[in-house]
């Protein structure tokens, strides 16, 4: 893989990349990729999928539309292990996409800055969520995570940056990874990868 070279020229980053990762893939249904991960807060990776299982079923195992979803009583939405918080943003993310017409194809032609700040718009979407809708739905290859606490984790074991506060702490990493662009998707997923095997 072609990034591999680039992110190597980081000769601390280079620990963290052990081999290549397959290529980040488009997804279909952006706004139910949303509703997704709205869904999988604050859940274990299993139990996430459990919910999103039940909610497909709720559709006969298809992919609702946002419409659908939005004509889905809250009580409906409750039933398969939703909060009333939660449902609230399910409802807010569909009312938000029929209203301006978020499709796939309109996300698609859309910089990454410009869908987020479109997105985060909606009570309930946080720019994390945005950020990983971007890199695991609509393949965006550089996009960095900076609030994310795993990355965090390990770019202060990689670069040794347990004196920083907060602030500091985020002001380095944008500094570290803006050479890393533009794959800055890749050397998060290989951030990950790392401060999990440690």
């Amino acid at each position: 893989m072609e990034y591999l070279a680039h992110l190597e020229k980081d000769r601390k980053l280079s620990k963290a990349l052990v081999e290549a990762l397959p290529a980040l893939e488009m997804r279909k249904n952006i706004p139910l990729r949303l509703m997704a991960s709205i869904m999988s807060q604050q859940l274990s990776t299993t139990v996430a999928k459990v919910i999103f299982k039940r909610f497909l079923e709720l559709y006969n195992g298809k992919e609702p539309k946002p419409q659908q979803v939005l004509d889905t009583p809250i009580e409906t939405l409750r039933g398969i292990g939703l909060s009333y918080a939660k449902v609230g943003y399910i409802h807010n993310v569909a009312a938000f996409c029929i209203e301006h017409k978020i499709t796939d194809k309109t996300l698609q032609k859309m910089d990454n800055e410009t869908i987020v700040d479109l997105l985060v718009q909606i009570k309930g979407v946080g720019k994390w969520t945005v950020e990983m809708l971007l890199m695991f739905s609509l393949g965006r290859e550089d996009v960095f995570a900076v609030d994310d606490l795993g990355i965090q984790q390990a770019m202060v074991k990689l670069y040794k940056l347990e004196h920083l506060d907060k602030k500091e702490l985020k002001q380095k990493m944008l500094e570290l990874s803006a050479k890393w662009s533009p794959y800055r998707t890749y050397a998060c997923l290989h951030l990950w990868q790392y401060k999990d095997n440690k």
